[in-house]
């Protein structure tokens, strides 16, 4: 016979999963319990929106489903945001709850403790909310969760486990793997597949538009291929940054790079995978689209089939997981691959001038430091084979321009924007790769502080993490709001904060490296002394305010995104 709290288990081993985030508590110490007697990571962060944000890191490093808890009532709530981000930013993660018996929650009562209905509240937030109400719905209720979880457009699940089904016994057989109740590898129709590489082959300046989801899905070598065949370039969704080994030099951030731009210009075909088309590209037919918008082809790869011409029209759909047809596209490419334009060795020449010149003539020698040069010597310094994680605003929108690193796996949350995601999603990521791999968190103050508790959590696993922090004690994007909005001398409410706070000793506080640095020459020493601690670091970087919230570099750029009405 077989718990309902290890049967859990084995359904979610069943999917490769390994890992689950939460603070124990009676209903799920069992779980925990019997998950590390069977080599699981559990991890306990100290609050649950960490463990959601973490959950949501190890899915885009593994590209599977990925699992955290929260203790009935206050702990479920602690999870909303988490989900909610989940939900925006399509992340698979299987959200489990803790309640109280039916039999106590059915009552008609008041004043029950630690008490709420839950499965409602998260219904408009997930994909599926249900709860396991009998024992031998333990898999039915699983294995749907998964389903929805990682179907069509990936999303949270939320699934109540109450306390009056922890103990009961199932007699179950062994756990089905997931191509025996789910659709696995789904590939597309090979009429459409023959009809996009008919357009590949007759266009003369092909894209590929490469978006978030070809990094979570760990889709990177296969898109490789394909680039490489079609001999063209890479534009970068803001929520794509993540760069594919083997093409970076060819690699060009949407809006935020000239040669990105102009090669968006002259394309007659755009082969889009990974991404929504969302505002941040403009929804792929307005701005930068608009001028050859006549004499361009789309191809877009899209595994939800409700996404099909939803923000623009496509002249060729391809309907399925974009693991399967990525390579459907490179082996119909395969004996006849393009031939590159004169004009893609150009590109590439003209984006490394640019990030170049950008390094060279970031504001130097100030001190505080300039927000643009924190951004130069700390990417310069950024490890081979490192995992970068940005959090922030203004430190993030500096980060777009000036960064000189081209690192293979970014984390951050675009679609979303929740701040405080940083720090946890590096413990998340580190925990994903075994810690094996070093990490940068690039991070604006204000959002450092979130959630600056998981420090002890990244001292406690000994994550070989450094977090990077510009300092201008205030809401630094907020800040600048409130000088467009009313000038300079406003009153700026509620933007500013204790000039007394230092984040390195905070660090070290718990446990961890700290450094403090307000000289450009200083920074890059400082992260080295930090990675060779052996444990975790900050590095606090005072960064002058008036430039911070005042000299965003393409804030015009950033700005369309949000462009009311007119997209």
């Amino acid at each position: 016979m077989t718990k309902v709290f290890a049967r859990i288990l084995e359904l979610l081993e069943a999917e490769g999963i390994n890992t689950i985030f939460g603070i124990p508590d009676p209903n799920f110490v069992h779980m925990f319990h019997l998950a590390e007697e069977r080599g699981w990571n559990v991890v306990a962060p100290h609050h649950e929106e960490s463990a959601g944000f973490m959950a949501e890191a190890v899915s885009r490093m593994t590209g599977k489903a990925a699992v955290c808890i929260g203790t009935l009532g206050p702990g479920v709530a602690n999870l909303a945001g988490a989900m909610m981000c989940a939900k925006v930013e399509n992340s698979p993660v299987v959200f489990l709850g803790g309640q109280r018996a039916r039999i106590t929650e059915q009552r008609v009562r008041r004043g029950r403790i630690q008490f709420v209905k839950q499965a409602a509240l998260f219904e408009p937030s997930v994909k599926y909310s249900a709860s396991i109400e009998y024992a031998d719905q333990t898999d039915e209720v699983i294995r749907e969760g998964l389903r929805k979880a990682l179907s069509g457009t990936p999303g949270p699940v939320y699934i109540e486990y109450p306390s009056h089904v922890i103990q009961e016994d199932l007699d179950v057989p062994p756990a089905l793997p997931p191509e025996a109740y789910r659709l696995v590898g789904q590939t597309a129709g090979p009429d459409k597949v023959a009809e996009a590489v008919a357009f590949i082959r007759a266009a003369k300046q092909p894209i590929l538009l490469v978006g978030h989801g070809v990094h979570t899905s760990r889709a990177g070598e296969p898109v490789r291929a394909l680039a490489e065949a079609m001999a063209c370039p890479v534009i970068q969704t803001s929520g794509g940054t993540s760069y594919i080994a083997g093409l970076e030099d060819r690699t060009f951030p949407y809006g935020f790079s000239a040669a990105a731009i102009d090669a968006v210009v002259q394309s007659d075909l755009c082969l889009a995978i990974g991404t929504e088309l969302g505002e941040p590209v403009h929804y792929g037919r307005g701005r930068h689209w608009v001028a050859n918008e006549a004499n361009r082809r789309w191809i877009l790869v899209e595994q939800d089939p409700q996404a099909i011409g939803v923000n623009r029209s496509v002249d060729v759909p391809l309907v399925g997981d974009l693991r399967a047809v990525v390579p459907q596209l490179v082996d119909a490419l395969e004996d006849t691959p393009r031939t590159a334009t004169p004009e893609l060795a150009g590109w590439i020449k003209q984006d490394a001038a640019q990030l170049a010149e950008l390094a060279q003539t970031a504001p130097s020698g100030m001190s505080p430091v300039h927000p643009a040069r924190l951004i130069v010597e700390a990417t310069k310094v950024f490890p081979k084979d490192g995992i970068m994680v940005r959090d922030g605003g203004a430190t993030t929108i500096f980060g777009w321009t000036y960064s000189q690193a081209k690192p293979h796996d970014v984390m951050w949350n675009q679609n979303f924007g929740h701040l405080g995601t940083g720090l946890p999603y590096a413990i998340g990521a580190s925990v994903a790769e075994g810690g094996k791999r070093p990490l940068m968190l690039i991070t604006g103050d204000s959002s450092f502080q979130f959630h600056i508790a998981e420090l002890e959590t990244a001292a406690r696993l000994n994550l070989p993490l450094v977090c990077v922090v510009g300092v201008d004690y205030a809401w630094g994007l907020e800040v600048g709001v409130y000088k467009r909005t009313f000038g300079q001398g406003s009153l700026e409410t509620g933007a500013h904060w204790s000039e007394n706070t230092r984040l390195d000793k905070v660090a070290e506080g718990f446990g961890c490296h700290g450094e403090y640095v307000e000289r450009d020459e200083d920074i890059a020493p400082a992260i080295k002394r930090a990675y060779a601690s052996g444990r975790p670091g900050v590095v606090h970087v005072a960064v002058d305010p008036k430039a911070n919230s005042e000299e965003m570099p393409s804030y015009d750029e950033f700005r369309t995104w949000y462009a009311e009405g007119t997209q």
